[in-house]
């Protein structure tokens, strides 16, 4: 039996906004993207839980129009939020996020979402090839790219702050 819209995005609504949240390192355009996409399922969500794998293509959808939405920005600023929730005692958790978005904002998008499917989604370059509707070579390609801009820009970042 299929899954209704409600059960999905109760079981798997968190997983998307996770994976939101890692390409737009921005909380309240995550939340944006994936209400996007997810409004995008409901209209047809018969044809989406009778696919093999539903929450795959939400993934696709999901990365691809945080794609698009990049292009059409025309700019390249970095969204950076502040957090709220920042408390005493906390703060070297806060700092280390806060030095990896730094690092993974440095990065154009296209390299950023492979390196966020491939280490964070723990997908392999066939499935990130189908998500980015690209060859595997050139996912293999991106992630090398972004891998070595990532190592250039580590020696530039000031660590003192973290422990």
């Amino acid at each position: 039996m299929e899954p209704t819209f409600e059960d999905f995005v109760v079981a798997r609504g968190d997983a998307l906004l996770r994976l939101a949240l890692m390409l737009t390192g921005d909380r309240h355009h995550a939340e944006d993207l994936v209400q996007s996409v997810l409004a995008k399922a409901y209209v047809r969500w018969s044809r989406v839980a009778a696919m093999e794998r539903p929450e795959a293509y939400l993934k696709k959808v999901l990365v691809n129009d945080h794609l698009r939405w990049w292009r059409r920005r025309g700019t390249r600023e970095l969204l950076v939020g502040t957090p709220a929730d920042r408390v005493a005692g906390g703060a070297s958790r806060y700092e280390a996020r806060d030095a990896a978005w730094q690092l993974l904002g440095r990065l154009p998008n296209r390299q950023r979402a492979v390196l966020v499917l491939r280490y964070y989604e723990d997908l392999s370059d066939a499935e990130i090839a189908v998500v980015l509707g690209c060859a595997q070579g050139t996912v293999r390609s991106q992630a090398a790219r972004g891998l070595a801009a990532l190592r250039t820009v580590v020696p530039e970042m000031e660590w003192e702050a973290l422990p």
